[in-house]
């Protein structure tokens, strides 16, 4: 199949609901008391953090938890080293969309991702993980970071209740210490009381995890050495190399086979999808391959993908996906039994963002008109330019994303897979307003290896390995997945 299912998105925040309370932001800086939680040691002699909060809404359309995190310690603080977690209780069938009004350190510095609890209790089962890039910068003894207006909401837009959410204070309506919200340095604990039974520290997997892959288990594995895109052995392996019309992307563009293409890059031979235009539909060509099959469901799911934030060359501006992901069809509008998993960079923003961000999004079901969405997404405000190792794993309680080897988002069990799905690399444009020039220009998107490993949660590490073992024995394609 095509991934024609994949024109659906709209993650653009509801129009009129964000808020930039410039007014109120500087009022809340005025007055700032610290206290340490001394009970709770810090990662380092001198290192101390708290973190404090107020309420911005109590209505039922959003939450809007406001935090800071103030150096209580001795010496600086790396901002990319902190994780501040806010807890609340997930209402009935519920996904989330996590959004950041305005924030002194730039909402392109502050991450938000939603995690699942080990230990659900009657007022907690998920949270809300506050991270930070390296943009953000350090944090000197005595300083702040200022407000940071956060909000999530449920991601259709139905209401939602704060009231039996553990982290949320109905009468907290200026910044104080909060101890219902937890931060932690570098990995170790240093703020506030999580729920019971789950430190925010305890590991969600061995804490040495073995880096030689599973012995046995059905694998699709292709190192993607192939002369060009009508090479026999690329039909031959189940791959596509899509050349009909159709979505997603810009409305009446093309999908020509022949700027797949495939080189040499040192030792490893590297598939790479271009994807051009000079402004107008017509001359707008996108790229995409994925399997023949759809066979594929619970396991792991691994690419080693280099994504690009400028052009090959002319202007730049244009709103580019660049992806991989796993699909199956949509049979009828808000089916159950639909199923994606995906992996989205937007390099210069799109769907109402305004600069690069990187999705992972599993997805329930969708109605494309009028447009309803059930899905989870994680998200990240940062360049992504350069290789990066994408891992996916599905099992019966989780669906989880890693980045480089790091945990990037944790969706829910409501969105595990009903039917099996192909796996598919592509790249297109949402549409021509990014950049409005007629000038041609060109984006690349490059693919190393994939890897899939039926119904087995490979680390990354171990997925590392899995790869070096395939080169080591100069196997460069392995397919014993059974047809579904």
């Amino acid at each position: 199949m095509t991934s024609t299912s994949t024109n659906k998105r709209a993650r653009a925040p509801r129009p009129g609901v964000s808020r930039v309370r410039v007014a109120l932001a500087a009022a809340a800086l005025a007055g700032l008391g610290c206290a340490t939680l001394a009970a709770v040691p810090a990662t380092a002699a001198g290192e101390a953090l708290t973190v404090q909060y107020r309420q911005s809404s109590t209505g039922s359309d959003q939450a809007e938890p406001w935090l800071k995190a103030v150096n209580t310690g001795s010496t600086s603080v790396s901002l990319a080293q902190v994780k501040i977690r806010y807890y609340f209780k997930a209402d009935s069938g519920a996904s989330y969309t996590y959004a950041c009004s305005w924030a002194v350190k730039g909402c392109a510095n502050i991450t938000g991702t939603f995690g699942t609890l080990a230990s659900p209790t009657t007022t907690a089962d998920r949270y809300l993980e506050i991270g930070f890039t390296a943009g953000a910068g350090s944090l000197a003894p005595g300083a702040d970071t200022g407000d940071m207006q956060l909000r999530f909401y449920r991601s259709n837009w139905q209401p939602l209740n704060q009231a039996d959410d553990y982290s949320f204070g109905s009468a907290q309506t200026s910044y104080a210490n909060w101890s219902k919200v937890t931060a932690t340095v570098a990995g170790t604990q240093v703020w506030g009381t999580a729920p019971t039974g789950n430190n925010p520290t305890d590991p969600t997997g061995p804490t040495n995890p073995p880096t030689d892959p599973p012995t046995g288990g059905t694998r699709l594995f292709d190192d993607f050495d192939y002369t060009s895109y009508s090479d026999p052995s690329i039909g031959a392996h189940g791959w596509n190399v899509r050349s009909n019309s159709g979505g997603p992307g810009v409305p009446g563009a093309s999908w020509p086979a022949e700027n797949v293409t495939f080189a040499k890059e040192g030792t490893n031979s590297i598939m790479n999808l271009e994807t051009s235009t000079a402004g107008t539909a017509e001359s707008t060509k996108q790229t995409e391959v994925l399997t023949k099959a759809t066979k594929f469901r619970n396991g792991t799911y691994a690419a080693r993908v280099r994504f690009a934030d400028a052009p090959k060359y002319g202007p730049d501006g244009d709103h580019l996906v660049s992806t991989f992901f796993t699909i199956n069809d949509l049979k009828a509008p808000m089916a159950d039994d639909y199923a994606e998993y995906d992996f989205e960079y937007l390099p210069n923003g799109g769907w109402g963002e305004p600069s690069n961000i990187l999705y992972t999004t599993s997805w329930e079901t969708y109605r494309p008109d009028p447009w309803e969405a059930v899905n989870q997404h994680s998200e990240s405000r940062i360049s992504y330019a350069g290789w990066h190792d994408l891992v996916l794993t599905i099992d019966d309680t989780a669906i989880v994303y890693y980045i480089d080897g790091v945990e990037f988002g944790r969706h829910d069990s409501r969105y595990l897979p009903e039917r099996p799905m192909s796996i598919n690399f592509n790249q297109w444009l949402i549409d021509l307003a990014g950049q409005t020039s007629t000038t041609p220009r060109a984006y690349d998107q490059k693919v190393d290896w994939v890897l899939h490993v039926k119904d087995q949660v490979l680390t990354p590490a171990q997925v590392t390995a899995a790869v070096a073992a395939y080169r080591a024995a100069g196997t460069a394609f392995e397919d014993t997945v059974p047809a579904s």
